[in-house]
């Protein structure tokens, strides 16, 4: 039977127990009224940790590390404040595989906390904002902890009944926010290149942030688009009121964008109220290969920290500094690769630390997220570099040919050494 509390009446000493490992809802589905109470009592409960994929609340600091062991598949939002001091400790791992790995015992779940709107007259309570790996972590879990949230929008999709939640959190607040990034001259740039490989008709994968915003926004004049992305934002709204997304020419999914995650503010949150254009499935859906091998024409747009001269894609970490994540590129990078008329896009700026650094490199400075094989089209804003079906010295030439103008004598002096010693 379901124990109804308010936020007052939390008490962890109750449903945790020592060395609990616990799964939390993420970025804007993150249940912050839980993860306040975790940081002010789990001190009294000894070895919790606490998976989350991402974060945004902010409450995840240095000293919330210092109560409980924070884990993630990557540094994004405010968890790079903790990579930064050596704190977050990293299972790298693509999105696709988490939800397995957590129903499997690879990733342990004693104690599920997630985010639902309150329930409707069946009894059955909608995810709300954040849908991905929730399902494997209430299936896996000896425990589960519910904020119902009533700002929460009820979203078309996955869902849970009442007698699935052990300890329901009655709360009223504003879900985790996440506000667009500013659009430089830079993402504009890029974005119009990436904008060159999106037709009438096709199916988009994009992420959240300054460029995927800019390409939306370039996008208004085509027909029929359709959606299926792990995550979307506020740019959606626009593009489905103005009728540039359909989803008409899907293979499956016919009439419905499909998102594991909203992450955005309150407009896109009261537009995907009961609104069945937007669909929240599992990422055992979202970025499942037999699921994208149906949709033709997909194009998926993801991000880089650098690129190596024979398309090597870090998309984690720079020297030291770990502030990324493998993510569900290489779930996506493939998808695109395998769709027919569909292409798989790598954007990024072509410099860093104010244009003293090339990001198109000689060598990588962190790991290979996405394989040189995988790779179709990296973009910068100094063009396109197409390089599926090319050879290793080809591929150098035309990503040198998108660097930098600073530092392409430099890329090519070193693209020569590579090919005299052999790539």
């Amino acid at each position: 039977m379901t124990a109804l509390l308010s936020a007052a009446e939390i008490d962890l000493r109750r449903i945790l127990r020592p060395g609990d490992r616990i799964v939390a809802g993420q970025a804007c589905g993150e249940p912050t009224t839980l993860i306040e109470a975790l940081i002010a009592q789990g001190g009294e409960i000894a070895d919790l940790s606490l998976f989350i994929a991402t974060s945004f609340s902010g409450l995840l600091t240095p000293a919330a590390a210092a109560v409980f062991e924070p884990v993630s598949m990557g540094a994004i939002g405010a968890l790079r404040g903790l990579t930064a001091e050596h704190l977050l400790s990293v299972v790298p791992c693509h999105v696709s595989r988490v939800g397995p790995m957590i129903e499997a015992g690879e990733l342990r779940c004693d104690v599920a906390f997630v985010q639902v709107a309150p329930a409707d007259a069946d009894g059955t309570h909608s995810l709300g904002l954040i849908s991905d790996h929730v399902q494997s972590a209430i299936r896996a879990a000896r425990v589960v902890v519910a904020e119902v949230n009533d700002r929460v929008p009820r979203t078309a999709g996955e869902r849970i009944h009442a007698t699935d939640i052990d300890y329901a959190i009655r709360a009223s607040l504003d879900p985790v926010r996440v506000t667009a990034a500013a659009i430089g001259p830079v993402d504009e740039a890029i974005a119009r290149n990436v904008a060159e490989f999106v037709e009438d008709g096709t199916v988009l994968q994009v992420g959240i942030g300054a460029v995927p915003d800019a390409v939306l926004r370039l996008l208004r004049d085509r027909t029929d688009l359709g959606v299926h992305s792990g995550m979307i934002g506020d740019a959606l709204v626009d593009l489905v009121q103005t009728g540039v997304v359909t989803n008409a020419r899907k293979e499956i999914d016919r009439g419905v964008s499909v998102t594991g995650a909203l992450i955005g503010t309150e407009r896109l949150y009261r537009f995907a109220d009961r609104n069945p254009l937007i669909r929240m499935c599992t990422s055992a859906y979202t970025h499942d290969p037999a699921v994208l091998g149906q949709l033709s024409r997909l194009v998926t747009v993801n991000s880089a920290v650098e690129v190596d001269l024979t398309g090597q894609v870090n998309a984690e970490q720079s020297g030291t500094a770990y502030f990324g994540g493998t993510g569900g590129q290489v779930d996506f990078v493939r998808a695109g690769l395998r769709s027919p008329g569909g292409r798989s896009v790598i954007a990024l700026q072509s410099t860093a630390r104010r244009g003293t650094v090339s990001r198109i490199c000689a060598a990588l400075s962190g790991p290979v997220t996405t394989a040189r094989s995988d790779v179709d089209v990296i973009v910068t804003e100094y063009g396109a570099a197409a390089l599926a079906g090319r050879t290793l010295a080809e591929r150098a030439r035309a990503l040198i040919a998108v660097a930098h103008p600073d530092f392409r004598d430099e890329l090519d002096r070193a693209a020569h050494e590579i090919q005299r010693r052999g790539f």
